[in-house]
């Protein structure tokens, strides 16, 4: 076959042509290509970056501790019931008594001497009650056989009236001075420590003139409050530990006796009330003491790092990343804290991707680029503290 010189120009050229196209055509599209990634890296560079982590459900070990003061069980201020001169005086401040232990008089004799005039008057108006019965009881007599008047008769058995009325109140006047006679003897109403003593022998008092303060430390309370939502992990009878500042290495055991019915509506906590044994008398009232109730495992807890949570002033609350890469602000409660993972409660769900970190000036349905995700901070949370512990 021939071919002319012409012919195979013509080929030529058009081979020519078509790769020519080819290579403005790959130009063109490695330029577009190199503008769009330009353009996307632009545009994420103006995005906030984040970073986020994957929430997970975690098993917690929950230690719940309060604090609190030291009480006693008895304490109370002994106020004097008679007026007049102290005549003995058997206690110090410091000192132990005895309960029902007499410890102070306050002027006995006199109040021994108003007994008996009162007896005495008692005596005298039960006599006159005799003598007007059998005056009544004669007249009677005598009305029946029609020799005294009705008016004679109406007489006596008024005087009968007297008379009784007269001995009921000599009866409550000698149980008045009987009363005084044994208030003039102080005695201790339970076995306790003089705290404090106010009078020296001697010295005139008035009734409601303060005596000497008593005070029981065997055994004492210890009185805390636990937030309402551990008000479901205390019960009467719980076996609590109980530290203080001046035995650090020492703790006390003590039994819940007391849990408030109702939770206080200005602080959202409920009173609690633990009995200790203080027969070595090592404790003192008024003592700062730290009270553990122990650990108590909660399954499915969501968990969240500190860092993610914003403070404002609805409560907490912290951003999910959404579909499209889209931030959704979620309003949580917080509960127990743990290597620094703070429980919260909400509308949250096992592997929902929350904003650990750069979430300053982010808002609902803002777009973000998630530059890392972290690790889920871990899968079992350990032991997490729980309650009013200072």
């Amino acid at each position: 076959m021939t071919v002319s010189c012409s012919a195979r120009t013509s080929r030529a050229a058009a081979r020519r042509t078509n790769d020519s196209i080819t290579v403005a055509l790959a130009s063109i599209v490695l330029l577009t290509a190199a503008g769009c990634g330009e353009e996307q890296q632009q545009v994420e560079e103006l995005l906030p970056s984040v970073t986020v982590f994957r929430i997970e459900a975690v098993t917690l070990n929950e230690e719940i501790r309060a604090s609190g003061d030291l009480q006693a069980r008895f304490h109370t201020m002994i106020a004097a019931e008679v007026a007049g001169r102290v005549t003995e005086l058997s206690i110090d401040e410091g000192g132990a008594v005895a309960a029902s232990a007499v410890v102070l008089k306050i002027d006995p004799e006199r109040r021994e001497l108003d007994l008996a005039a009162a007896e005495a008057k008692l005596a005298q108006a039960r006599a006159n009650l005799r003598k007007e019965k059998s005056q009544a009881a004669r007249i009677r007599e005598l009305r029946s056989q029609s020799v005294s008047s009705i008016q004679q008769l109406e007489e006596a058995e008024t005087a009968l009236a007297l008379a009784q009325s007269e001995v009921r109140a000599e009866e409550a006047a000698v149980g008045v001075s009987r009363r005084a006679v044994s208030d003039s003897s102080v005695a201790a109403p339970f076995a306790g420590l003089v705290a404090r003593r106010s009078v020296e022998l001697g010295e005139f008092v008035q009734p409601g003139t303060v005596l000497f303060e008593l005070v029981s430390l065997d055994p004492l309370d210890a009185i805390f409050s636990l937030t309402e939502l551990d008000t479901e992990r205390v019960r009467l009878g719980q076996r609590v530990a109980i530290s203080v500042g001046a035995f650090p290495n020492r703790t006390f055991g003590g039994v819940v006796t007391f849990v408030a019915p109702i939770v206080d509506p200005a602080t959202r906590t409920l009173r609690i009330k633990a009995r200790i044994d203080n027969t070595d008398s090592l404790l003192r009232p008024g003592l700062f003491a730290r009270v553990n109730l122990g650990v108590a495992q909660r399954e499915n807890v969501m968990m969240v790092p500190a860092e993610a949570l914003l403070q404002r002033s609805g409560g907490a609350s912290l951003y999910r990343v959404i579909e499209g890469d889209r931030v959704e602000r979620v309003v949580v409660e917080t509960g127990a804290t743990a290597n620094n993972l703070v429980e919260v409660r909400g509308d949250l769900h096992e592997g929902d991707r929350i904003i650990r970190r750069g979430h300053g000036g982010l808002a609902d349905g803002m777009v973000v680029v998630v530059r890392e995700i972290a690790m889920p901070p871990m899968t079992t949370a350990g032991t997490a503290t729980r309650g009013k512990d200072s």
